[in-house]
């Protein structure tokens, strides 16, 4: 094989590698939700619940979390359903007691109207927009979605990963709860 058939080649696949993305969703989608699942049961009974677009399962995670905030063990079903064939490991589940504990108005902060002012108090109902980007889809089978904290300079991410059996999109990796700013009744400095 010559140098020149090698580089038709790399081009070939990078051509197919291309044309595997189309078909995928992207740009910023809004999802509004009158109140907030209370339980997985409620969660599943959402339209979202069908996990079949990777925004609904992003916007899902962000509920798992506020309702692990408000009730550790409601909201580890809830992110276990999200998580579907691979549950939360006990390291997960104490990353989540860490970063939660004492900051219940984290995950809060993704819903649109909260802010470090109204000590991240969400306009009602809930509504959460989720984005991507050119590199949402970069792993085959994985996507990488981001979401905007009324308490950061810079969005997060929470990735997916698709089962190929059903074609759900199931949660993977959440990187939604690093530190933001404090509500301003905590700020002894506001």
């Amino acid at each position: 094989m010559s140098i020149f058939d090698n580089l038709k080649n790399k081009a070939a696949s990078g051509i197919a590698g291309a044309v595997s993305g189309i078909g995928k969703e992207t740009g910023p989608k809004t999802i509004t939700f009158e109140r907030l699942p209370e339980s997985v049961e409620e969660m599943k009974a959402l339209p979202q619940g069908q996990l079949k677009s990777v925004y609904d399962t992003a916007a899902l995670t962000v509920c798992a979390l506020c309702a692990y905030a408000a009730a550790p063990q409601i909201g580890i079903e809830m992110l276990n359903f999200l998580k579907g064939p691979q549950p939360l490991s006990p390291h997960e589940i104490q990353f989540l007691r860490d970063r939660i504990e004492g900051k219940p108005y984290k995950p809060f902060s993704f819903f649109q109207g909260a802010t470090p002012d109204n000590d991240y108090t969400p306009s009602q109902p809930y509504t959460i927009t989720i984005e991507t980007n050119p590199y949402t889809y970069q792993n085959e089978g994985y996507a990488t979605m981001h979401l905007r904290s009324g308490g950061a300079d810079s969005p997060r991410q929470v990735q997916l990963r698709q089962q190929g059996s059903t074609g759900q999109w199931f949660l993977w990796e959440n990187f939604l709860l690093s530190d933001i700013r404090e509500p301003k009744s905590q700020n002894p400095w506001a």
